[in-house]
């Protein structure tokens, strides 16, 4: 079990750090007006969570599977963006006809996650913290 927690930290910190140089780059080219660099980032990451799952059904098992799955999977996309484990739960209830269920999450997954960044941000602004 520690093994595996090593791989997803391992991966995570990949990730973030490739996160990081996306989105600099991103930034660098295309400006700061836009979010490039975290639509780039999740759309990539999207992308590869869901290849990455379906390779790693088709050549691991056990153990094997896990690890891959924590270092590529839980850690690397984890860091790199989160926007792919809901990508590919929300497809997962397409797949099995959960319909309701997948627009239920797509949807309030970004109404909740908006408000309560917005909430967040108000609460921030009410604590009296000095610079």
């Amino acid at each position: 079990m520690i093994k595996l927690y090593a791989f997803v930290m391992l991966g995570g910190a990949l990730g973030s750090a490739a996160r990081f140089a996306v989105s600099t780059w991103c930034e660098g080219k295309w400006g700061a007006a836009f979010p490039w660099g975290t639509l780039t980032v999740n759309v990539v990451g999207s992308f590869l969570i869901g290849l990455i799952f379906v390779v790693s059904e088709s050549v691991a098992s056990g153990s094997a599977l896990a690890e891959m799955r924590g270092l590529l999977i839980t850690g690397f996309l984890g860091g790199f963006t989160t926007f792919s484990a809901f990508s590919l739960q929300t497809l997962a209830l397409f797949q099995n006809g959960q319909t309701a269920a997948a627009l239920g999450n797509a949807v309030g997954s970004v109404l909740l996650c908006l408000l309560f960044v917005w909430i967040g941000t108000k609460t921030g602004q009410m604590l009296p913290l000095r610079a």
